[in-house]
């Protein structure tokens, strides 16, 4: 594949860790009569595909920084570039034998997102992306969808789990807003590929809140570099600093922003 040196490494350093997912993945289905033991088995194959995260990421470029998962940072020498890594975004999939979830790794310079790179290891797709030259699955040019009717879009949503209760009543009153005036929504679990999804034109728009840096800062390069926008649910803040996040394609973009922030909807319905 053409990239820059960075985003040689990166692509390498994710199809190793996935490789190492997709192995582990194959035994989980034999631990699900033990939550415990499936859960546990989950966590130490985040933790084995972190490390190998670091050690081809840091080993090549020992300079940067590095901000993966739970908040494990560490400053770099080089204070203008750090990498951000998930080593295994949609982790409750993966506990419950769902193959959808994905290695994420975003490199950062001056605070800008310059190269992505999302990792499927159950489909074996590979998304990846640099500032300037567009998105890319496999050697394949990404797009965003181009379709301009909300009522014909497929929407993606990060529903909060009940149990946490935080942020769920929001959604509900978005889901109350943007189900009736759309073609279906989706929530599949895994922000990384919900925004390479965007990317690809799959789904037409996604929003969430309560993200986390690395589950989303690939995403964020791979839908602008499709041609798509994101901005935060808040006006004036950002998503990358505020942990939500609207990604959808220019032709609905406005709209459904204004859905999901509760504007009205000012789209004409069919017959009108």
């Amino acid at each position: 594949m053409r990239g820059s040196a960075n985003l040689n490494i990166m692509v390498r350093a994710a199809r190793r860790a996935g490789r190492a997912l997709a192995r582990d993945f194959r035994e989980v289905e034999n631990l699900q009569a033990s939550v415990k033991g499936a859960g546990d088995f989950t966590f130490r194959a985040a933790v084995a595909s972190a490390r190998i995260l670091r050690e081809d990421l840091s080993g090549a470029r020992p300079n940067y920084g590095w901000l993966a998962g739970e908040g494990d940072e560490v400053p770099g020498e080089d204070p203008t570039r750090r990498w951000i890594v998930d080593p295994l975004g949609g982790s409750v999939n993966f506990l419950h034998g769902l193959p959808h979830f994905a290695v994420s790794v975003a490199l950062e310079h001056k605070g800008r997102i310059v190269a992505a790179v999302i990792h499927d290891p159950a489909r074996e797709e590979l998304f990846f992306a640099e500032q300037g030259a567009g998105a890319w699955m496999d050697a394949g040019r990404l797009r965003v969808s181009g379709r301009h009717r909300m009522a014909e879009c497929i929407l993606a949503a990060g529903i909060p789990a009940a149990a946490g209760g935080k942020g769920l009543p929001a959604m509900l009153r978005d889901l109350g807003r943007i189900i009736p005036v759309c073609a279906g929504v989706r929530h599949l679990g895994c922000p990384a590929l919900s925004l390479a999804y965007v990317a690809a034109g799959r789904h037409d728009g996604y929003w969430e809140r309560g993200v986390k840096v690395p589950e989303i800062a690939a995403g964020l390069l791979l839908v602008a570099e499709a041609g798509g926008l994101t901005t935060a649910i808040r006006d004036g803040q950002a998503p990358l600093e505020h942990g939500e996040v609207i990604a959808a394609g220019g032709e609905i973009f406005d709209r459904f922003a204004g859905a999901v922030k509760g504007a009205p909807d000012t789209e004409p319905r069919r017959g009108a």
